[in-house]
């Protein structure tokens, strides 16, 4: 049985499990990929002698977060269009900068993603994007825990050309990634308006086939339900019910316009959605109905959406604006607590990927994907409630190490997964090739 252990990584642990179990002097003790046990760190270092530890003075040990949605190769458009409505950024700025990308570029632009998302407390995430099986390349060599799908739309697109290209491009993602122990592949209609019916019903067909996620953009503005409304005479969460297409499968990204009647159907089938505030605050696109959908028994799990609307990909950042902003706009301090919150970051979005027994929680069984942050620090001291400084006070930059399917990923703050000097170095002549591409008002 000791034999077994491969590492320990002790603290005060935060588990997060069924009974927010929380042990002040404790360790995790890990096997290979999976939690081995958790328990007191004495009885644990006793039982596993010899075994490397990895440890922080005053360090609190919790799961790592689910960032539920992200583009991660949009990290290379960063600042590019701010201050703009949704369809005039995406429409006039990113489609047409889109339409220049290369393989080389998305990859890049994910690792740097990638980096930013280690670097403050992310394990793993759910993205959708172009040249996909470049992200999943940076995935793999990130050693993060990646959800990935290419997203097809009605118009050509610069990876694959027609949409029937797509498909096939898609299959050959499902089967590269079909035993992959990190990344799981997800079918990705972008949107209603950028999707044709049979476009939508045919991507579903393959979803269904294996059995995988069916990721969409959905009801994220005003504009879009009256479009929707406008063509199909549904809006779009109706116009996907009478399509037959909402179910379990189904990962619902904003959700901000939502009647009572929409809620309830999403709950009845199943639907989870990802809840993305910042962007959602930042486009201009309201504020999701996220209280009312928790009541209802719909599953929502927090994420970032991508650099370009955010502008980061930082858990802790989007943990602090979900909790405040819903008090504020309901005028009720008690609504979006601090557990609430925590939960959504992990838990709720390891259930939205259908991952709930694998991540989410420090529990023997599961994967071992945990982070470390330094609470040693002004404003971090003293505690008296661990939510509540995690949700209001933490940052990204506390997180200290990263462990991600039992291989520690960062350590003292310094990734060991790739050079992230390198990284940064690239992206700026990435960076200086697309500003180019770009009009010299939003330079």
């Amino acid at each position: 049985m000791n034999a077994k252990a491969t590492l320990l990584v002790c603290g005060q642990i935060l588990t997060l499990d069924r009974n927010n179990t929380v042990i002040e002097d404790g360790a995790v003790a890990i096997a290979g990929d999976t939690i081995l046990e958790v328990g007191e760190r004495a009885a644990l270092v006793a039982k596993y002698p010899g075994v490397a530890q990895l440890t922080q003075p005053h360090g609190l040990v919790m799961p790592g977060l689910v960032n539920t949605h992200t583009h991660a190769a949009m990290g290379c458009f960063l600042g590019l269009a701010d201050d703009l409505p949704l369809m005039t950024w995406l429409t006039e700025y990113i489609f047409p900068v889109e339409a220049n990308l290369n393989g080389e570029m998305v990859y890049q632009s994910s690792l740097l993603s990638m980096a930013e998302m280690i670097k403050s407390g992310t394990t793993s995430f759910c993205d959708m994007y172009l040249f996909a099986k470049e992200v999943a390349r940076a995935t793999a060599d990130s050693g993060m825990r990646g959800w990935l799908g290419e997203v097809l739309y009605d118009f050509p697109s610069p990876n694959y050309g027609v949409p029937e290209n797509g498909i096939a491009y898609l299959e050959e993602l499902l089967a590269e990634y079909r035993t992959h122990p990190l990344i799981s592949i997800t079918v990705d209609p972008h949107a209603v308006y950028t999707c044709s019916p049979d476009l939508l019903k045919r991507l579903k067909g393959v979803a269904e086939k294996h059995g995988v996620a069916y990721v969409i953009h959905l009801s994220e503005t005003r504009d879009e339900v009256k479009a929707c409304l406008a063509k199909y005479g549904k809006t779009p969460v109706m116009h996907l019910d009478s399509l037959g297409l909402l179910d379990s499968q189904v990962v619902a990204n904003h959700c901000v316009v939502l009647s009572e009647q929409e809620i309830d159907l999403l709950a009845e089938r199943g639907v989870k959605v990802a809840h993305c505030p910042e962007s959602n605050m930042k486009l201009a696109s309201g504020v999701a109905p996220v209280v009312e959908m928790l009541a209802a028994g719909v599953i929502v799990g927090l994420g970032t959406d991508g650099a370009a609307s955010n502008n980061d990909v930082d858990m802790f950042g989007e943990m602090d604006t979900a909790a405040k902003l819903h008090k504020v706009h309901r005028h009720d301090p008690t609504v979006m607590s601090a557990e609430t919150t925590l939960r959504m970051a992990t838990q709720g979005g390891a259930q939205l990927l259908g991952a709930e027994t694998l991540i989410g929680s420090l529990e023997p069984g599961k994967k071992a994907d945990l982070i470390v942050l330094d609470m040693n620090k002004p404003h971090l001291t003293p505690m008296y409630n661990i939510p509540s400084h995690l949700v209001y006070a933490a940052k990204g930059s506390d997180v200290v190490h990263s462990v991600i399917n039992g291989l520690v990923v960062m350590r003292d703050k310094q990734l060991l997964t790739m050079d992230e000097d390198a990284v940064l170095d690239r992206l700026r002549e990435i960076g200086a090739q697309i500003s180019g591409m770009v009009g010299p008002g939003r330079r």
